[in-house]
């Protein structure tokens, strides 16, 4: 008896797979299937003329299929591209009655499929560079149906768009959606090239706990979890600032660390709780120099993944080219508001913020109220990468304090495209001083800022011991792919972002459909024509739902005895 969860096509599929069993043909194969060549390197490097690729091994997924009585045509795909297959009855057929042609390949195959083809490489007359088909061998029967993206005269339809389902069924849309894979290829690259350069400067790629006891080198609420050998609470780090630091404080010079961070916060297209950043820690160099290295290794980026600066953002072009520009925070406010903040206190920065009509409450510092300021009125406005230095002190407790300006510390971020690409200081390596901030961070804990930073004893007593004069450094990787492989929401550059869960169709208890007079076997039958609460037969006519439970009795050979019209209109009647 079929099962009636599945759709017809995944019926026909598991069918079509037990047909394959039948004939002695594993439907999953163990041996290993070896390829010669790849489709982008058969279209690349193909030529009539030299009479090259007479002997081809790929293997792919069947993408679309042309059945043609004794020849037909497929396309197939694998990593690299597609390609067209010539495949005839004759040469792929073994014995009189055709059975891998007229059967395997007709009828048991479908698209989603994973074959291996063997054969030569030739131009049909259209001028398409296509595989004539010698021999195929089934490795992996696909189960579902991809959805169907077809192309006509250059346009597309049935596109598999929904970002819901290409998020939560990345693996579809990756099949579906060649443009989608190349996005993470460019993100592969641009990894790669930031690591050849921190490479090429002796730099330290390291590792460093994911579960701390305690969290800190950022503001930003935790994960929490608990171990159980240790009957201790442990946190999902938010960033790894503390323990890199501890490495310099050790004697090296110069260390990184492509890390996954996890922040317990809100997610938007810019946002998700899990997200990678790349952090530096350089001994003996200061926020300025650290300035002119991410110029440098940003425009090295575009350069390597788009080979000039300039990039396409949306409908905007950014150019990466050195030098950016560059303003203090105060500057910066004081050019897109005309107010002069750098002497208020807290009170007059209120003041000032309900003017401006920015959002501020009273678990806010002096710091938290200046960056609500700048985050709404100058970070959307800054489009061209640009540098914004010299922070007040109360916005960051891990900075060194600026050596001429007082109240503010030596940090910058880098703004593109209105959003933060970096952040960056000269270190905090004063434990005297450094231990002042962590208790006025505990003090706006207190207050209810619950993205304060903890005081971190041990990353105080290696302070003591020494750290050198250090620049540090941390780069959103997430972010940064965004630009530079122009999508609008960073879940378009995570193959699996965070979702929340799927939301299932509520259905009815058997009880309520039974309470009706209908039969708990076909309960699960009207279920799966979609009435999945009794309320939903009510505008029914019994007449026509009579015929439809008999159909598909029928077709789906469920042997189950037909309801009478008459007991049908009952169940109506009786909903009320």
């Amino acid at each position: 008896m079929p099962n009636i969860e599945l759709n017809e096509q995944e019926q026909i599929r598991r069918n079509s797979r037990e047909e394959l069993k039948k004939l002695g043909i594993n439907p999953y194969p163990a041996d290993e299937y070896r390829e010669n060549a790849s489709i982008q390197g058969i279209l690349a490097e193909f030529s009539p003329d030299r009479k090259n690729f007479q002997d081809v091994s790929i293997a792919g997924r069947i993408m679309s299929r042309r059945i043609m009585g004794s020849a037909s045509f497929v396309e197939l795909q694998d990593a690299t591209g597609r390609i067209q297959l010539y495949v005839r009855r004759e040469d792929i057929s073994t014995d009189e009655n055709a059975t891998l042609y007229n059967t395997v390949f007709k009828k048991l195959l479908d698209i989603g499929d994973i074959i291996g083809v063997k054969g030569f490489v030739f131009t049909t007359q259209m001028g398409e560079v296509t595989v004539h088909v010698k021999e195929f061998t089934l490795l992996s029967k696909s189960l579902k149906p991809l959805p169907i993206v077809k192309e006509k005269d250059g346009k597309v339809y049935d596109a598999f768009t929904d970002p819901e389902m290409r998020y939560r069924q990345r693996y579809v849309d990756l099949v579906v959606n060649p443009q989608v894979r190349d996005v993470f290829v460019k993100r592969t690259h641009l990894v790669n090239s930031m690591r050849e350069f921190l490479n090429q400067r002796g730099y330290l790629e390291v590792e460093t706990p994911v579960l701390q006891p305690l969290y800190g080198g950022a503001a930003a609420r935790p994960f929490k979890t608990h171990h159980n050998t240790l009957d201790q609470t442990l946190y999902l780090r938010i960033a790894n600032e503390l323990y890199l630091k501890r490495l310099i404080v050790g004697g090296y010079d110069g260390v990184y660390e492509f890390s996954k961070d996890f922040r317990n916060e809100g997610m938007d297209r810019f946002h998700n709780p899990e997200f990678t950043q790349v952090e530096l820690y350089v001994a003996y160099r200061d926020y300025a120099w650290m300035m002119n290295l991410v110029e440098e290794m940003i425009e090295k980026v575009a350069l390597d993944l788009h080979g000039t600066t300039q990039v396409k953002v949306g409908d905007r072009i950014i150019d990466f080219k050195r030098p950016w520009k560059r303003y203090t925070m105060y500057e910066a406010i004081r050019e897109y508001t005309r107010i002069d903040i750098s002497n208020m206190d807290e009170a007059r920065l209120i003041e000032t913020a309900n003017k401006l009509g920015v959002p501020v409450d009273p678990t806010m510092g002096k710091g938290k109220i200046i960056d609500q300021i700048f985050g709404e009125k100058c970070e959307p406005n800054l489009v061209q990468p640009t540098f914004i230095m010299d922070y007040p002190i109360e916005m960051s407790p891990l900075a060194k304090k600026h050596r001429s300006k007082e109240g503010l510390v030596e940090r910058f971020e880098a703004i593109c495209n209105g959003k933060e690409l970096c952040n960056a200081f000269s270190e905090l390596n004063d434990p005297i001083d450094q231990r002042e901030r962590f208790e006025q961070q505990l003090i706006l804990g207190k207050r209810g800022d619950e993205e304060a930073m903890v005081l971190d004893e041990d990353f105080l007593r290696a302070l003591e011991y020494g750290m050198p004069p250090t620049a540090g450094l941390g780069i959103g990787i997430d972010r940064l792919s965004m630009i530079m492989t122009n999508q609008g929401s960073i879940q378009d550059v995570l193959f699996f972002p965070q979702m929340r869960p799927e939301k299932k169709a509520v259905t009815d208890e058997p009880a309520t459909y039974t309470a009706l007079g209908i039969q708990e076997a076909w309960i699960p039958v009207l279920q799966k024509m979609g009435f999945l609460q009794v309320s939903m037969l009510k505008e029914l006519n019994p007449n026509k739902l009579h015929q439809d439970l008999c159909g598909f009795n029928k077709k789906n050979k469920m042997e189950l005895k037909n309801p009478s019209q008459e007991e049908v209109k009952e169940w109506i009647t009786k909903i009320g």
